[in-house]
């Protein structure tokens, strides 16, 4: 029977009222600053509308039919990201650019996690360390790798789009078609973007629209700038206009959203170190008083009480590291 003296019991009570509460100041801390953007947004559209509805009446009917077709592709494009919020496994891997199949990865993680287990197991750890290690290995490990290389690949991408779509606007004032201009940007740019546009235009030559191709190529690079182009190139196809002049417009705000995001990054940088160095202080000091003095640490890896510790702090630091991302992460 537990008596209320037993460490144990305080320290788990301890812990779930700390984690508890930090997951309470988290949640607030999120859902406070969206419910006060949803609020702002409310009031700047509330006040808006009445003067948008005025002053649309007064346009020619070309122009309110062009607004009309925004509108309309904008809000069909919304649905469609909702329905594909939830990225699949195989959708990740494409982003990564990778020519791996579903069966061939979940193969591989098997494997990394039956090698994790083996190394595990001949280090003297307890099977459940073991299984646990596994699971790391197995499930957790593949899948942040591979969401990794889909960001970077998609950082590259988003890196010089703009330059691409200089080559298009260039290549449609001096008289060449679209189909032309995407074949200069597959021969002058590098991967992922000449990669992206060499699928496009073959995806034309089996007979898809411009707009399809467009479609599927926002699907294996979900990003705002090449949704932005697949619109303007749709518009542009229904409704006609000066494209080059469209496009010249486009590019000077994906240069704009650049610089925005290089000033954000640069103007976080700092906070993003001493994050890191906060987040890796924890584990250094572990690591150093596990070399200098093994017996005043040993003690958290064979009491029961140190167990308790161990995952104490593991829970806490994995709350500050959630808390300090939320407040270093920038978005545009």
């Amino acid at each position: 029977m537990i008596g209320l003296a037993d460490p144990l019991l305080w320290a788990a009570v301890a812990f779930l009222a700390i984690t508890a509460g930090l997951g309470l100041m988290l949640y607030t801390m999120l859902c406070g600053a969206r419910a006060r953007l949803r609020r702002r947004l409310r009031d700047v559209a509330g006040a808006s509308v009445g003067q948008f509805k005025k002053t649309a009446r007064d346009l020619p009917a070309d122009v309110q039919a062009r607004r009309k077709m925004v509108s309309g592709k904008l809000k069909e494009l919304d649905a469609t990201r909702r329905r594909k919020a939830g990225r699949t496994l195989r959708q990740t891997i494409v982003q990564a650019g990778l020519s791996l199949s579903v069966g061939r990865f979940f193969g591989l993680s098997a494997v990394a996690a039956a090698v994790a287990t083996g190394l595990a197991l001949a280090a003297g750890a307890s099977p459940v360390a073991a299984a646990g290690l596994a699971i790391i290995a197995g499930v957790g490990l593949p899948r942040f790798v591979l969401s990794v290389l889909a960001k970077r690949r998609i950082r590259k991408f988003t890196a010089s789009f703009a330059d691409a779509i200089d080559i298009v606007t260039r290549g449609i004032r001096s008289g060449l078609p679209v189909s032309e201009t995407f074949n200069i940007i597959v021969q002058e740019m590098p991967d992922p973007l000449g990669a992206e546009f060499r699928t496009v235009v073959e995806s034309q030559r089996l007979g898809l629209t411009l707009e399809e191709a467009l479609s599927r190529a926002c699907e294996r690079v979900p990003t705002a700038e090449l949704r932005f182009f697949a619109i303007v190139m749709s518009i542009q196809q229904s409704t006609g206009g000066n494209l080059a002049e469209t496009l010249a417009k486009l590019s000077d705000v994906l240069r704009g959203r650049k610089r925005m995001r290089d000033k954000i990054q640069a103007m976080s940088g700092e906070a993003k170190a001493s994050a890191m160095i906060i987040g890796a202080l924890p584990p250094l000091v572990g690591i150093l008083l596990a070399v200098v003095a093994p017996q005043y640490i040993g003690v958290l890896f064979t009491a029961p009480v140190g167990h308790v510790i161990l995952f104490a702090g593991a829970g806490l630091m994995g709350v500050g590291v959630l808390v300090m991302r939320q407040m270093i992460n920038f978005d545009i």
